[in-house]
């Protein structure tokens, strides 16, 4: 796999266990973002998401045409671009054992891979920011973003979106000692920290709860740096991420109650139904060949499984 890293995303030295999953800036993994890194915040979240109802269960029907305009794009180039994360253990991260950048996320994109062009290996994976999820699609910089990217109404306004591969909800992180019987009560005067342009940051700015600031960073990663540095209190992430970070830093555990319900899809170009119709024809072997219970079994059992059968509740 032919691909590069251009930086690291967390300063030296910030937190130790973070960096377990921070870019080391070796030669080996994925194309780096461009832009700003840090853990630097803004004042307030984005203005939220006016409520809407659509479907975001529902994708489009199943099929491998090989005639496709974007299937035919890909086979010519030789490689399918990916955008992924780096920072989220466990989902898509840089193993500081071996340099390669592995996860649940990263196994289901070579799947893909394998399907359109007969080899895994034939895939670029490109370091996108939670921020830049939907821009690196629609301006074309990605084939697709297999990044734990929750469907919204919003988002399907610009981007198409696979059936969905996983059940999610939302969850707070908190320092341990740190205990509430909610998640209202958890951020209730309390400073809490979200990535930029996440399905969180648009709860936060909902104004539904009672906190004393809110912080958006660019990915949640450096809200557990933000916390271990002790200048947020809180952070509110997709529960399967929270959990990532407990699995990361044994001083911080989740509390209350899972909210806000939803599903994680791959995102890709409105302009390539036939892309979008492939990858869920490949979702559905991948389920069906056990794909999908061997990677959670591998990468996510060990942090999110509190009992047997537990992967159900994540299966759409």
């Amino acid at each position: 796999m032919n691909t590069r890293t251009t930086g690291t995303r967390i300063a030296a030295g910030a937190a130790v266990l973070a960096v377990l999953v921070a870019g080391t800036g070796s030669s080996r993994g994925a194309d780096g973002p461009s832009g700003g890194s840090g853990p630097s915040a803004q004042a307030a979240a984005p203005a939220a998401e006016q409520a809407e109802t659509c479907d975001t269960a529902t994708s489009l029907r199943p099929a491998k045409n090989v005639n496709g305009d974007a299937i035919k794009k890909i086979k010519e180039r030789g490689e399918l671009v990916v955008g992924v994360d780096l920072n989220s253990y466990n989902w898509g991260y840089r193993d500081p054992l071996d340099g390669e950048i592995k996860g649940f996320d990263i196994d289901l994109a070579k799947a893909i891979a394998k399907s359109i062009l007969g080899d895994e290996t034939k895939i670029r994976l490109k370091a996108v920011p939670t921020a830049k999820r939907v821009d690196a699609v629609r301006d074309r910089e990605v084939d697709m973003v297999v990044r734990t990217m929750t469907i919204t109404c919003e988002r399907l306004k610009e981007v198409a979106f696979s059936a969905p591969y996983f059940k999610v909800s939302q969850s707070l992180v908190v320092p341990k000692g740190v205990e509430a019987k909610s998640v209202a009560e958890g951020m209730h005067g309390k400073r809490v920290c979200a990535a930029a342009s996440s399905s969180s940051s648009v709860e936060l700015a909902s104004g539904k709860h009672a906190t004393a600031e809110v912080r958006i960073v660019e990915n949640q990663l450096d809200c557990l740096v933000l916390m271990q540095l002790g200048e947020i209190d809180a952070t509110l992430a997709d529960t399967v991420l929270a959990h990532a970070q407990v699995a990361q830093d044994p001083m911080v555990h989740i509390v209350g109650e899972q909210i806000v319900p939803a599903f994680m899809g791959i995102a890709m170009s409105k302009e390539a139904p036939d892309l979008v119709a492939w990858v869920n024809a490949v979702l559905g072997e991948y389920d069906s060949s056990n794909g999908w219970q061997a990677a959670y079994d591998k990468w996510l059992a060990p942090s999110m499984n509190i009992e047997p059968g537990d992967a159900a509740k994540y299966h759409p």
